[in-house]
This record gives structure tokens, C-alpha cells and sequence, in this order.
């Protein structure tokens, strides 16, 4: 028994439709959404103390810049459940760098009192690829830190 062959025929040529392109926007829209929410939800969740802050008992400090490089850097102190009033705090808002051979004194970036139980101050900190960074606060004779930073 033989199986006959296909028959062969001349291609048709393409329909144009006129909403074809409006359509094709629409299909490849509609695919860079869903593949923008699949890479947002494959995302890590955000940690629940984010890298660099440290929680204080009445408050949290945290340092945010670009770690293990040259850049601005800054610190910032909010207390918790704190109203603006006559209990504003004086603070002193710094960085400390390390590498494994060595611990830097705290480098300040000013003092200044809290408003509304907060206070950010900055600056340019320049780094070493191979350092780490912890945010420094300083209120009367307590010094506070925040965890290290390294790349």
C-alpha cells in the first residue's frame, strides 16, 4: 500500500486587514505588561529592616548610597511615634568606613535638631571598592550604628 502525495499548491497571498497593525500594538502591549509583572512578582520581597538601617529602641537610622564606590551619601533619623514639639532631639549624623585591615574614625556630616522626629543629612563620601559603610548618630554621650554596608 502506497500513501499518496501531497498535492501541492500556489500560496495565497497575505489578507491585509487594515487594523492588522493596531492590532499587532495592542497583542505586543499587552505582552511587555505581563512580562513586566512576572519579573516584578519573580522579584525578591524587600527585606523587612532594608540594608544599611539599623531600629533603634525609639527610632531607625539608615544609611543609603552607592556602596563600595564614590558618591553622595546620607543618613537619615526618624524616631518613632514622635510628634514636633519641646522633646525634638539635638543629633549628630555621620558615616564610619572599614576594610579588613582597618576602622576608620566616624567621618560627621553636621548636627542638627530633629523636626517631626526627623532629620537627613549628606554628603560625598569617597570609598574603595573593598570598603564597607555603616551610618553613625551621635546624641550626647551615646553613639548609635547602623549594621555595615559592603559590596
Amino acid at each position: 500500500m502506497s500513501v499518496p502525495a501531497p498535492r501541492r499548491t500556489a500560496p495565497r497571498p497575505p489578507v491585509r486587514r487594515p487594523e492588522a497593525r493596531r492590532d499587532a500594538r495592542r497583542i505586543a502591549g499587552a505582552v511587555a505588561a505581563l512580562c513586566l509583572v512576572a519579573a516584578v512578582a519573580a522579584a525578591p520581597s524587600a527585606p523587612v529592616s532594608p540594608t544599611g538601617c539599623g531600629e533603634l529602641v525609639r527610632g531607625r537610622l539608615c544609611l543609603r548610597g552607592p556602596v563600595g564606590a564614590d558618591g553622595m551619601y546620607t543618613v537619615s533619623y526618624r524616631r518613632l511615634g514622635a510628634a514636633s514639639g519641646p522633646d525634638e532631639l539635638l543629633v549628630r549624623l555621620g558615616y564610619q568606613r572599614k576594610n579588613d585591615r582597618i576602622t576608620a574614625f566616624p567621618g560627621w556630616f553636621g548636627t542638627r535638631r530633629t523636626q517631626g522626629g526627623a532629620v537627613v543629612l549628606g554628603g560625598r563620601v569617597e570609598m574603595l571598592a573593598d570598603e564597607c559603610i555603616r551610618g553613625v548618630m551621635e546624641r550626647g554621650e551615646t553613639v548609635y550604628v547602623t549594621k555595615w554596608s559592603c559590596s
